[in-house]
Protein backbone atom coordinates (compact mmCIF):
# COMPACT_ATOMS: atom_id res chain seq x y z
CA UNK A 1 0.00 0.00 0.00
CA UNK A 2 2.81 2.41 0.93
CA UNK A 3 4.58 1.82 -2.38
CA UNK A 4 1.33 2.49 -4.27
CA UNK A 5 0.73 5.75 -2.37
CA UNK A 6 4.31 6.93 -2.87
CA UNK A 7 4.18 6.11 -6.57
CA UNK A 8 0.98 8.10 -6.91
CA UNK A 9 2.47 10.99 -5.00
CA UNK A 10 5.60 11.07 -7.15
CA UNK A 11 3.46 11.01 -10.29
CA UNK A 12 1.34 13.83 -8.89
CA UNK A 13 4.47 15.82 -8.11
CA UNK A 14 5.38 15.83 -11.83
CA UNK A 15 2.11 17.39 -13.00
CA UNK A 16 1.73 21.14 -13.72
CA UNK A 17 -0.68 21.42 -10.78
CA UNK A 18 1.98 20.65 -8.18
CA UNK A 19 5.21 21.84 -9.78
CA UNK A 20 6.40 24.93 -7.95
CA UNK A 21 6.77 28.13 -9.92
CA UNK A 22 10.17 28.58 -11.53
CA UNK A 23 10.76 31.80 -9.63
CA UNK A 24 12.23 31.30 -6.18
CA UNK A 25 9.64 31.47 -3.42
CA UNK A 26 12.08 33.78 -1.63
CA UNK A 27 11.83 36.28 -4.49
CA UNK A 28 8.11 35.84 -5.00
CA UNK A 29 7.09 36.35 -1.37
CA UNK A 30 9.76 38.74 -0.06
CA UNK A 31 7.51 41.80 0.02
CA UNK A 32 4.57 39.93 1.57
CA UNK A 33 6.79 38.21 4.12
CA UNK A 34 8.33 41.54 5.13
CA UNK A 35 4.85 42.95 5.75
CA UNK A 36 4.01 39.95 7.93
CA UNK A 37 7.32 40.18 9.81
CA UNK A 38 6.83 43.89 10.47
CA UNK A 39 3.36 43.22 11.88
CA UNK A 40 4.50 40.27 13.98
CA UNK A 41 7.58 41.88 15.48
CA UNK A 42 5.57 44.96 16.49
CA UNK A 43 2.68 42.96 17.91
CA UNK A 44 1.62 43.57 21.52
CA UNK A 45 -1.74 41.82 21.49
CA UNK A 46 -0.39 38.29 21.43
CA UNK A 47 1.46 38.65 24.71
CA UNK A 48 -1.60 40.33 26.22
CA UNK A 49 -3.66 37.28 25.22
CA UNK A 50 -1.08 34.92 26.73
CA UNK A 51 -1.05 36.99 29.90
CA UNK A 52 -4.83 36.67 30.18
CA UNK A 53 -4.74 32.94 29.47
CA UNK A 54 -2.05 32.20 32.03
CA UNK A 55 -2.87 34.74 34.72
CA UNK A 56 -6.67 34.98 34.71
CA UNK A 57 -7.42 31.38 33.64
CA UNK A 58 -4.30 29.40 34.51
CA UNK A 59 -3.65 25.69 34.05
CA UNK A 60 -6.05 23.71 31.87
CA UNK A 61 -6.11 19.95 32.37
CA UNK A 62 -8.61 18.00 30.26
CA UNK A 63 -12.00 17.90 31.94
CA UNK A 64 -11.26 20.94 34.10
CA UNK A 65 -13.19 24.17 34.42
CA UNK A 66 -10.00 26.02 33.46
CA UNK A 67 -9.79 24.37 30.04
CA UNK A 68 -13.42 25.06 29.23
CA UNK A 69 -13.10 28.69 30.34
CA UNK A 70 -10.09 29.04 28.05
CA UNK A 71 -11.96 27.55 25.10
CA UNK A 72 -15.00 29.79 25.60
CA UNK A 73 -12.80 32.89 25.91
CA UNK A 74 -10.79 32.11 22.77
CA UNK A 75 -13.93 31.17 20.82
CA UNK A 76 -15.56 34.52 21.61
CA UNK A 77 -12.41 36.51 20.82
CA UNK A 78 -11.86 34.75 17.48
CA UNK A 79 -15.41 35.60 16.47
CA UNK A 80 -14.92 39.25 17.46
CA UNK A 81 -11.78 39.38 15.30
CA UNK A 82 -13.76 38.28 12.25
CA UNK A 83 -11.87 35.08 11.54
CA UNK A 84 -13.66 32.71 9.18
CA UNK A 85 -15.54 29.57 10.21
CA UNK A 86 -14.83 29.74 13.94
CA UNK A 87 -16.01 26.40 15.32
CA UNK A 88 -15.94 24.27 18.44
CA UNK A 89 -15.65 20.60 17.50
CA UNK A 90 -16.81 18.36 20.41
CA UNK A 91 -14.39 15.83 21.89
CA UNK A 92 -14.93 13.48 24.82
CA UNK A 93 -11.82 13.65 26.98
CA UNK A 94 -10.54 11.75 30.04
CA UNK A 95 -11.12 13.49 33.37
CA UNK A 96 -8.37 12.67 35.85
CA UNK A 97 -8.28 14.53 39.17
CA UNK A 98 -5.07 14.73 41.20
CA UNK A 99 -6.52 15.16 44.69
CA UNK A 100 -4.31 15.54 47.74
CA UNK A 101 -0.91 13.88 47.68
CA UNK A 102 2.17 13.76 49.87
CA UNK A 103 5.26 11.69 50.55
CA UNK A 104 7.95 11.40 53.19
CA UNK A 105 10.93 9.29 54.01
CA UNK A 106 10.31 7.73 57.43
CA UNK A 107 13.74 6.09 57.90
CA UNK A 108 16.71 6.13 58.28
CA UNK A 109 15.88 9.84 58.72
CA UNK A 110 12.45 11.43 58.64
CA UNK A 111 11.91 14.01 55.92
CA UNK A 112 9.07 15.31 53.76
CA UNK A 113 9.73 15.01 50.02
CA UNK A 114 8.07 16.92 47.21
CA UNK A 115 6.09 14.88 44.68
CA UNK A 116 3.69 15.26 41.78
CA UNK A 117 1.50 12.28 41.01
CA UNK A 118 1.88 11.10 37.44
CA UNK A 119 -1.12 11.76 35.25
CA UNK A 120 -3.68 8.93 35.16
CA UNK A 121 -2.11 7.29 38.24
CA UNK A 122 -4.37 5.51 40.67
CA UNK A 123 -4.57 6.46 44.35
CA UNK A 124 -2.73 4.66 47.11
CA UNK A 125 -5.21 1.97 48.10
CA UNK A 126 -6.81 2.39 51.52
CA UNK A 127 -4.85 5.48 52.52
CA UNK A 128 -1.10 6.06 52.99
CA UNK A 129 1.24 3.30 51.86
CA UNK A 130 4.54 2.64 53.61
CA UNK A 131 7.21 0.31 52.22
CA UNK A 132 10.98 -0.08 51.71
CA UNK A 133 12.46 1.66 48.67
CA UNK A 134 14.66 -0.02 46.10
CA UNK A 135 16.57 2.22 43.67
CA UNK A 136 17.44 1.40 40.06
CA UNK A 137 19.12 3.40 37.30
CA UNK A 138 17.58 1.53 34.36
CA UNK A 139 15.05 -1.11 33.35
CA UNK A 140 17.97 -3.51 33.02
CA UNK A 141 18.88 -2.98 36.70
CA UNK A 142 15.25 -3.56 37.65
CA UNK A 143 15.12 -6.83 35.73
CA UNK A 144 18.44 -7.94 37.25
CA UNK A 145 17.07 -7.43 40.77
CA UNK A 146 14.20 -9.81 40.07
CA UNK A 147 10.97 -10.42 41.94
CA UNK A 148 12.58 -11.42 45.25
CA UNK A 149 14.20 -7.97 45.61
CA UNK A 150 11.23 -5.95 44.33
CA UNK A 151 8.18 -7.71 45.79
CA UNK A 152 6.31 -5.44 48.23
CA UNK A 153 8.66 -2.48 47.71
CA UNK A 154 8.49 1.01 46.23
CA UNK A 155 10.70 1.21 43.16
CA UNK A 156 12.64 4.44 42.76
CA UNK A 157 13.72 5.10 39.18
CA UNK A 158 16.81 7.29 39.79
CA UNK A 159 17.47 7.44 36.06
CA UNK A 160 20.08 9.94 34.86
CA UNK A 161 18.98 12.53 32.31
CA UNK A 162 19.99 11.54 28.80
CA UNK A 163 17.34 13.19 26.65
CA UNK A 164 13.61 13.60 27.01
CA UNK A 165 12.88 10.78 24.58
CA UNK A 166 15.12 8.34 26.43
CA UNK A 167 14.26 9.36 29.98
CA UNK A 168 10.48 9.74 29.60
CA UNK A 169 10.15 5.98 29.05
CA UNK A 170 10.47 5.48 32.80
CA UNK A 171 7.61 7.86 33.49
CA UNK A 172 5.43 6.26 30.81
CA UNK A 173 5.89 2.55 31.50
CA UNK A 174 7.88 2.35 34.73
CA UNK A 175 4.85 1.59 36.90
CA UNK A 176 3.80 -1.46 34.92
CA UNK A 177 7.36 -2.79 34.61
CA UNK A 178 7.78 -2.56 38.39
CA UNK A 179 4.31 -3.96 39.11
CA UNK A 180 5.13 -7.04 37.05
CA UNK A 181 7.82 -7.81 39.65
CA UNK A 182 5.53 -7.20 42.61
CA UNK A 183 6.27 -3.54 43.43
CA UNK A 184 3.55 -1.67 45.33
CA UNK A 185 4.34 1.84 43.98
CA UNK A 186 6.93 3.75 41.98
CA UNK A 187 8.72 7.06 42.40
CA UNK A 188 10.25 8.44 39.18
CA UNK A 189 13.07 10.96 38.99
CA UNK A 190 11.75 13.99 37.13
CA UNK A 191 12.57 14.10 33.40
CA UNK A 192 14.90 17.08 33.39
CA UNK A 193 18.59 17.78 33.29
CA UNK A 194 18.43 20.64 35.80
CA UNK A 195 16.30 21.12 38.89
CA UNK A 196 15.69 23.64 41.64
CA UNK A 197 13.76 21.14 43.73
CA UNK A 198 10.88 21.04 41.24
CA UNK A 199 9.04 17.77 40.48
CA UNK A 200 7.81 17.23 36.91
CA UNK A 201 4.52 15.46 36.23
CA UNK A 202 3.33 13.84 32.97
CA UNK A 203 1.23 10.95 31.79
CA UNK A 204 1.89 7.31 32.51
CA UNK A 205 0.51 4.30 30.68
CA UNK A 206 -0.63 1.16 32.47
CA UNK A 207 0.02 -1.93 30.38
CA UNK A 208 -2.93 -4.21 29.77
CA UNK A 209 -2.55 -7.28 31.94
CA UNK A 210 -0.31 -5.54 34.49
CA UNK A 211 -1.44 -4.52 37.97
CA UNK A 212 -1.97 -0.77 38.31
CA UNK A 213 0.08 0.75 41.13
CA UNK A 214 0.44 4.36 42.34
CA UNK A 215 3.11 6.43 40.60
CA UNK A 216 4.56 9.85 41.35
CA UNK A 217 7.49 11.96 40.25
CA UNK A 218 10.11 13.17 42.71
CA UNK A 219 12.68 15.92 42.37
CA UNK A 220 16.15 15.24 41.01
CA UNK A 221 17.54 16.17 44.41
CA UNK A 222 15.38 13.71 46.36
CA UNK A 223 15.89 10.90 43.86
CA UNK A 224 19.66 11.24 44.14
CA UNK A 225 19.55 11.57 47.94
CA UNK A 226 17.52 8.38 48.39
CA UNK A 227 19.65 6.50 45.85
CA UNK A 228 22.81 7.46 47.73
CA UNK A 229 21.35 6.32 51.06
CA UNK A 230 20.44 2.96 49.56
CA UNK A 231 23.85 2.62 47.86
CA UNK A 232 25.50 3.18 51.26
CA UNK A 233 23.73 0.10 52.60
CA UNK A 234 20.97 1.82 54.56
CA UNK A 235 17.34 0.75 54.25
CA UNK A 236 15.12 3.60 53.10
CA UNK A 237 11.43 3.41 53.94
CA UNK A 238 8.94 5.87 52.47
CA UNK A 239 5.31 6.74 53.00
CA UNK A 240 3.23 7.71 49.95
CA UNK A 241 -0.31 9.10 50.02
CA UNK A 242 -2.28 9.87 46.84
CA UNK A 243 -5.99 10.51 46.29
CA UNK A 244 -5.93 10.58 42.47
CA UNK A 245 -9.04 9.34 40.69
CA UNK A 246 -10.62 9.02 37.27
CA UNK A 247 -14.05 10.56 36.70
CA UNK A 248 -16.34 9.88 33.73
CA UNK A 249 -15.23 11.35 30.41
CA UNK A 250 -16.01 15.05 30.01
CA UNK A 251 -16.99 17.10 26.97
CA UNK A 252 -14.33 19.37 25.56
CA UNK A 253 -13.63 20.91 22.16
CA UNK A 254 -11.05 21.40 19.46
CA UNK A 255 -11.22 25.08 18.55
CA UNK A 256 -10.95 25.91 14.82
CA UNK A 257 -10.61 29.24 12.99
CA UNK A 258 -9.65 29.99 9.40
CA UNK A 259 -8.86 32.40 6.65
CA UNK A 260 -10.74 30.75 3.83
CA UNK A 261 -8.78 30.30 0.62
CA UNK A 262 -9.55 32.58 -2.31
CA UNK A 263 -9.08 29.98 -5.06
CA UNK A 264 -8.86 26.52 -3.51
CA UNK A 265 -10.69 26.72 -0.18
CA UNK A 266 -11.01 22.94 -0.05
CA UNK A 267 -7.21 22.60 0.26
CA UNK A 268 -5.93 23.31 3.78
CA UNK A 269 -2.75 24.23 5.61
CA UNK A 270 -3.35 23.65 9.33
CA UNK A 271 -1.23 24.97 12.19
CA UNK A 272 -1.57 25.19 15.95
CA UNK A 273 -0.80 23.72 19.35
CA UNK A 274 -2.64 22.11 22.26
CA UNK A 275 -4.81 24.24 24.53
CA UNK A 276 -4.84 21.83 27.46
CA UNK A 277 -2.01 21.74 29.99
CA UNK A 278 -1.14 19.89 33.16
CA UNK A 279 -2.84 20.92 36.39
CA UNK A 280 0.26 22.70 37.71
CA UNK A 281 1.83 26.00 36.76
CA UNK A 282 0.06 28.05 34.10
CA UNK A 283 0.70 26.08 30.91
CA UNK A 284 2.65 29.03 29.48
CA UNK A 285 5.34 27.24 27.46
CA UNK A 286 3.43 23.96 27.25
CA UNK A 287 1.51 24.87 25.20
CA UNK A 288 -0.27 28.17 25.71
CA UNK A 289 2.36 30.23 23.91
CA UNK A 290 2.06 28.09 20.79
CA UNK A 291 -1.72 28.40 20.71
CA UNK A 292 -1.53 32.17 21.06
CA UNK A 293 1.26 32.47 18.47
CA UNK A 294 -0.71 30.50 15.87
CA UNK A 295 -3.96 32.31 16.62
CA UNK A 296 -2.27 35.73 16.52
CA UNK A 297 -0.49 34.79 13.27
CA UNK A 298 -3.87 34.15 11.65
CA UNK A 299 -5.28 37.40 13.04
CA UNK A 300 -2.28 39.40 11.77
CA UNK A 301 -2.58 37.93 8.27
CA UNK A 302 -6.27 38.82 8.16
CA UNK A 303 -5.63 42.38 9.37
CA UNK A 304 -3.06 42.85 6.61
CA UNK A 305 -5.79 42.05 4.10
CA UNK A 306 -4.01 38.90 2.90
CA UNK A 307 -6.06 35.92 1.73
CA UNK A 308 -4.02 32.95 0.51
CA UNK A 309 -4.91 30.70 -2.38
CA UNK A 310 -5.76 27.83 -0.02
CA UNK A 311 -7.45 27.84 3.38
CA UNK A 312 -5.15 28.61 6.29
CA UNK A 313 -6.57 27.01 9.43
CA UNK A 314 -5.61 27.24 13.09
CA UNK A 315 -6.59 24.44 15.47
CA UNK A 316 -6.20 24.62 19.23
CA UNK A 317 -6.27 20.91 20.03
CA UNK A 318 -7.65 19.51 23.28
CA UNK A 319 -6.31 16.64 25.41
CA UNK A 320 -2.77 16.31 24.11
CA UNK A 321 -1.29 15.83 27.56
CA UNK A 322 -3.16 12.74 28.73
CA UNK A 323 -4.94 11.14 25.84
CA UNK A 324 -4.52 12.72 22.37
CA UNK A 325 -8.27 12.50 21.93
CA UNK A 326 -8.36 15.91 20.24
CA UNK A 327 -5.83 14.87 17.60
CA UNK A 328 -7.75 11.71 16.77
CA UNK A 329 -11.10 13.53 16.79
CA UNK A 330 -9.77 16.11 14.33
CA UNK A 331 -8.60 13.36 11.98
CA UNK A 332 -12.00 11.65 12.27
CA UNK A 333 -13.80 14.95 11.59
CA UNK A 334 -11.88 15.28 8.31
CA UNK A 335 -13.01 11.85 7.13
CA UNK A 336 -12.11 11.21 3.50
CA UNK A 337 -11.03 14.85 3.20
CA UNK A 338 -7.80 14.29 5.10
CA UNK A 339 -5.88 14.16 1.80
CA UNK A 340 -6.92 17.74 1.04
CA UNK A 341 -4.53 18.92 3.76
CA UNK A 342 -1.37 20.02 1.99
CA UNK A 343 0.67 20.64 5.16
CA UNK A 344 0.38 20.56 8.95
CA UNK A 345 2.45 22.71 11.32
CA UNK A 346 2.73 22.23 15.07
CA UNK A 347 4.46 24.18 17.83
CA UNK A 348 4.90 22.20 21.05
CA UNK A 349 8.43 22.77 22.28
CA UNK A 350 8.05 25.95 24.26
CA UNK A 351 8.47 29.60 23.32
CA UNK A 352 12.20 30.04 23.63
CA UNK A 353 13.99 31.73 20.71
CA UNK A 354 12.84 29.97 17.52
CA UNK A 355 15.40 28.86 14.95
CA UNK A 356 13.23 27.36 12.18
CA UNK A 357 11.31 24.21 11.34
CA UNK A 358 11.85 20.47 11.08
CA UNK A 359 10.08 18.48 8.35
CA UNK A 360 8.60 15.01 8.68
CA UNK A 361 7.19 12.94 5.79
CA UNK A 362 5.60 9.66 6.80
CA UNK A 363 2.94 7.24 5.64
CA UNK A 364 1.94 4.91 8.45
CA UNK A 365 5.07 4.04 10.42
CA UNK A 366 7.48 4.24 7.49
CA UNK A 367 9.52 7.30 6.60
CA UNK A 368 9.33 8.63 3.05
CA UNK A 369 12.24 8.06 0.65
CA UNK A 370 15.18 10.48 0.61
CA UNK A 371 14.23 11.85 -2.81
CA UNK A 372 10.83 12.94 -1.52
CA UNK A 373 12.53 14.77 1.35
CA UNK A 374 14.92 16.46 -1.06
CA UNK A 375 11.99 17.61 -3.19
CA UNK A 376 10.18 19.06 -0.18
CA UNK A 377 13.17 20.68 1.49
CA UNK A 378 14.00 22.81 -1.56
CA UNK A 379 10.87 25.01 -1.44
CA UNK A 380 10.83 24.97 2.37
CA UNK A 381 14.35 26.37 2.49
CA UNK A 382 13.30 29.09 0.07
CA UNK A 383 10.50 29.98 2.51
CA UNK A 384 12.93 29.71 5.40
CA UNK A 385 15.17 32.31 3.76
CA UNK A 386 12.33 34.80 4.25
CA UNK A 387 12.94 34.44 8.00
CA UNK A 388 16.68 35.13 7.93
CA UNK A 389 16.10 38.67 9.20
CA UNK A 390 15.02 37.27 12.56
CA UNK A 391 17.68 34.54 12.51
CA UNK A 392 15.14 31.72 12.16
CA UNK A 393 15.73 30.32 8.69
CA UNK A 394 16.89 26.80 9.62
CA UNK A 395 14.95 24.05 7.84
CA UNK A 396 15.96 20.49 8.70
CA UNK A 397 14.75 16.98 8.19
CA UNK A 398 12.91 15.46 11.15
CA UNK A 399 9.88 17.16 12.62
CA UNK A 400 6.19 17.03 13.38
CA UNK A 401 4.22 16.77 16.59
CA UNK A 402 1.77 14.69 18.59
CA UNK A 403 -1.37 16.52 17.49
CA UNK A 404 -0.50 16.41 13.79
CA UNK A 405 0.69 12.81 14.15
CA UNK A 406 -2.59 11.29 12.87
CA UNK A 407 -2.32 13.48 9.76
CA UNK A 408 1.34 12.65 9.19
CA UNK A 409 0.54 8.94 9.56
CA UNK A 410 -1.55 9.31 6.40
CA UNK A 411 1.20 11.11 4.52
CA UNK A 412 0.47 14.78 5.16
CA UNK A 413 3.77 16.74 5.33
CA UNK A 414 4.35 17.80 8.94
CA UNK A 415 6.49 20.63 10.25
CA UNK A 416 7.50 21.24 13.85
CA UNK A 417 8.65 24.68 14.96
CA UNK A 418 12.10 24.40 16.52
CA UNK A 419 13.65 26.56 19.24
CA UNK A 420 17.05 26.73 20.90
CA UNK A 421 15.61 24.50 23.64
CA UNK A 422 17.93 25.76 26.35
CA UNK A 423 15.52 25.65 29.29
CA UNK A 424 12.24 24.12 28.14
CA UNK A 425 12.72 20.89 30.09
CA UNK A 426 13.60 22.85 33.22
CA UNK A 427 9.99 24.12 33.29
CA UNK A 428 8.16 21.36 31.44
CA UNK A 429 5.15 19.92 33.36
CA UNK A 430 5.97 21.83 36.56
CA UNK A 431 4.65 24.59 38.79
CA UNK A 432 7.34 26.75 37.16
CA UNK A 433 5.73 26.78 33.69
CA UNK A 434 4.53 30.35 34.13
CA UNK A 435 4.27 33.56 32.10
CA UNK A 436 7.44 35.10 33.53
CA UNK A 437 9.45 32.44 31.65
CA UNK A 438 8.16 33.67 28.26
CA UNK A 439 10.07 36.52 26.62
CA UNK A 440 7.68 38.68 24.56
CA UNK A 441 10.17 39.00 21.68
CA UNK A 442 10.42 35.22 21.38
CA UNK A 443 6.64 34.92 21.29
CA UNK A 444 6.57 37.52 18.49
CA UNK A 445 9.23 35.59 16.57
CA UNK A 446 7.23 32.38 16.89
CA UNK A 447 4.17 34.21 15.62
CA UNK A 448 6.24 35.49 12.68
CA UNK A 449 7.51 32.00 11.80
CA UNK A 450 4.05 30.49 11.85
CA UNK A 451 2.54 33.36 9.88
CA UNK A 452 5.14 33.38 7.11
CA UNK A 453 5.42 29.61 6.74
CA UNK A 454 1.66 29.07 6.99
CA UNK A 455 0.80 31.82 4.52
CA UNK A 456 3.34 30.86 1.86
CA UNK A 457 2.45 27.15 2.01
CA UNK A 458 -1.20 28.10 1.64
CA UNK A 459 -0.56 30.55 -1.20
CA UNK A 460 2.29 29.20 -3.35
CA UNK A 461 1.38 27.87 -6.81
CA UNK A 462 2.16 24.24 -6.04
CA UNK A 463 2.26 22.03 -2.98
CA UNK A 464 4.84 20.03 -1.10
CA UNK A 465 5.15 16.39 -2.16
CA UNK A 466 2.41 14.56 -0.33
CA UNK A 467 2.41 10.83 0.30
CA UNK A 468 -1.34 10.83 0.99
CA UNK A 469 -3.66 10.15 -1.90
CA UNK A 470 -6.09 12.97 -2.68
Amino acid sequence: MLCRVLAAALALASTPETILAQASLTETYRETADRILDAATADEEGFEKLAHLTTSIGHRLSGSVGLERAIEWAYAEMQKEGLDNVRKLPVQVPHWVRGRESARVVSPVEREISILGLGLSIATPGGPLTAPVVAVRSFEELAALGRDAVQGKIVLYAVPWMSYGETVRYRASGASRAADLGAVAVLVRSATGRSLYTPHTGALRYDEGSTSIPAASVTVEDAEWMARLIASGQEVRAELSMEARMLPDAESFNLVAEIEGREKPEEVVVMGGHFDSWDVGQGAHDDGAACIAAWQALTAIRRLGLRPRRTLRVVLWTNEENGLRGARAYRDWLGDGVGMHVAAIEMDGGAERPVGFGLGLRAGQEDAPDELYDEALTPLRQIGALLSGIDASEITRGGGGADIGPLMAEGIPGLGLRTVGDHYFDWHHTEADTLDKVEPDNLRRAMALLAVMGFVLADMPGTLPNVASK
